[in-house]
């Protein structure tokens, strides 16, 4: 008799090939590394309008496009490195979401040396259990795309220079990076989240 697959999220079998490793090991599991964070708020600025599977498959070359989102040398990109990345067919060349983030990266190196780390600033965000669903339903899960939070963090980004960072683009950040825990109720990795959580200590 065949088992029956393991329940995840509704969206990872929109496309498993590219979607369940993701949703499984990366998707709402904490996140403390500088870079790591940068790359995906950098990343779904260049989401905007278009769907995270279009980002997801060319996560490589955007990698490979912006120093492996290394900030303080993205920071350091100048007209030439805007004209050589809109001429990489492998990312979306977009000019205002490059030279987004290239702000970004300047935006970063100011908040480290002020703040001490991005992780640290960013985690700062991270909302009260008080303030999630009780038990997230698929429906409950699709009806939210902003919190308190992301709406806080956004406009702390945007005071402080940062682009392409709407409260929704700073929801789906949260959601990624583990702030929040955005697996439904029943999901394989749902309580793998939570014991990751648990075991994570909060930057700062």
């Amino acid at each position: 008799m065949n088992e029956s697959p393991p329940r995840r999220c509704f969206w990872a079998n929109d496309a498993p090939e590219d979607y369940v490793r993701y949703h499984d090991h990366e998707w709402g599991f904490p996140v403390a590394d500088d870079r790591r964070l940068f790359e995906k708020l950098c990343l779904e600025g260049f989401q905007a309008g278009l769907s995270w599977l279009t980002i997801l498959r060319k996560r490589e070359a955007f990698r490979a496009a912006f120093a492996g989102f290394d900030f303080a040398r993205v920071a350091s990109f100048g007209e030439r490195d805007v004209r050589r990345l809109l001429a990489d067919a492998a990312i979306v060349r977009h000019r205002g979401k490059i030279e987004a983030t290239i702000a970004n990266a300047r935006a970063t190196c100011a908040l480290v040396e002020r703040e001490g780390s991005l992780a640290a600033w960013v985690w700062r965000y991270e909302p009260k259990a008080s303030e999630r669903p009780r038990r997230l339903t698929e429906a409950a899960l699709r009806a939210i795309t902003t919190s308190p939070a992301s709406e806080a963090l956004s406009k702390d980004l945007k005071r402080r220079g940062f682009r392409f960072v709407g409260p929704t683009t700073c929801y789906a950040f949260m959601q990624a990076m583990g702030l929040v825990n955005d697996h439904v109720a029943g999901c394989v990795v749902r309580d793998q989240a939570i014991a990751a959580r648990d075991r994570f200590r909060r930057p700062g």
